[in-house]
């Protein structure tokens, strides 16, 4: 049996990685101990601001045995987005890099799906949900723990050979499979330059990001008037940010994605100022077509806008 993990896992790698998966890694699905009291502590804080479904399925959220009836691993993936290209008008409201191409939610569980479907053909009858960060799914945490990376400074996945800029995503199978050996080291040493740089000063300790406060959350999930203690403080940034990625010195070595969905819409970059001030819903529902953008709608977006004006 135990060459057949062994030859399963190698099997599910291989399969991901022609998938165009960046990275692959299994962990056991356990119960996340160590996340408990941190999940527990920043809920009570408040800093998940208004995104009340933090609070939601919190037993779920810390044991993958409750989402899949006999869960045993914990399959974590990686894709890359990063691309070094960059909105013509160096005035114009920016947009975070995720967002240039096709809603990543979309492009993901298409593959998640024929992963899954691969380890039917070639595995068997395995029990198993797929997941993209719309459920209660601690992303963060499986990936550490399947030897991905670390968990930086600004909360984010951090990988030593690539940085950070990639998607996170999970397949929860009942099938037991060869658990890497993780986590890995924590590389961020003395380093802050991600604290320093957060223009809303987001990051509130080493580890420790009020969601409440980070430009992606204000841009996207919040639904009301974004609060004016933050006039001039956005950073031009109208939907999610990138600061604290693109400040990490860990992100030198990111490389460019090869995925054709995540290229931006032929439009996108070369949009003025002045008509990002003036867009039409037309033109958003042209431009953002099949876009994670659609998430802020265009009522938001306009909202985003009107505020870094």
């Amino acid at each position: 049996m135990a060459q057949n993990i062994s030859a399963y896992s190698a099997l599910i790698k291989a399969e991901a990685q022609r998938l165009g998966f960046m990275f692959c890694g299994i962990a056991k699905a356990v119960f996340l101990e160590e996340e408990a009291p941190r999940l527990e502590a920043w809920l009570k804080a408040g800093m998940h601001g208004e995104m009340q479904y933090m609070e939601n399925h919190f037993d779920k959220r810390l044991d993958p045995r409750l989402l899949v009836d006999g869960a045993k691993s914990v399959i974590s993936l990686a894709l890359n987005y990063y691309t070094d290209a960059e909105q013509t008008d160096p005035l114009a409201p920016k947009i975070s890099k995720y967002a240039y191409g096709a809603d990543y939610h979309y492009v993901i569980k298409d593959k998640l799906k024929q992963l899954l479907n691969f380890i039917h053909q070639e595995i068997g009858e395995v029990n198993g949900r797929a997941f993209v960060d719309s459920a209660p799914v601690l992303d963060k945490a499986w990936a550490k723990k399947a030897g991905l990376g670390w968990v930086g400074k600004n909360t984010n996945l951090i990988n030593k050979q690539s940085g950070s800029f990639f998607f996170l995503a999970e397949l929860i199978v009942d099938l037991e499979l060869e658990y890497d050996v993780a986590p890995t080291a924590d590389h961020c040493g003395t380093c802050t330059r991600c604290i320093d740089a957060c223009p809303t000063e987001a990051i509130v300790a080493p580890y420790v990001v009020d969601g409440s406060r980070c430009i992606s959350y204000l841009t996207i999930e919040l639904k009301n008037e974004l609060p004016q203690e933050f006039k001039g403080k956005t950073d031009n940034w109208m939907f999610g940010c990138d600061v604290c990625q693109d400040v990490c010195p860990w992100n030198k070595f990111s490389v460019l994605h090869n995925e054709p969905a995540f290229e931006p819409h032929p439009e996108l970059l070369g949009i003025s100022k002045n008509d990002w001030e003036d867009i039409t819903e037309e033109t958003f529902q042209k431009v953002f077509k099949g876009s994670a953008v659609k998430r802020t709608k265009y009522a938001g977006l306009k909202r985003n806008i009107a505020f870094i004006k």
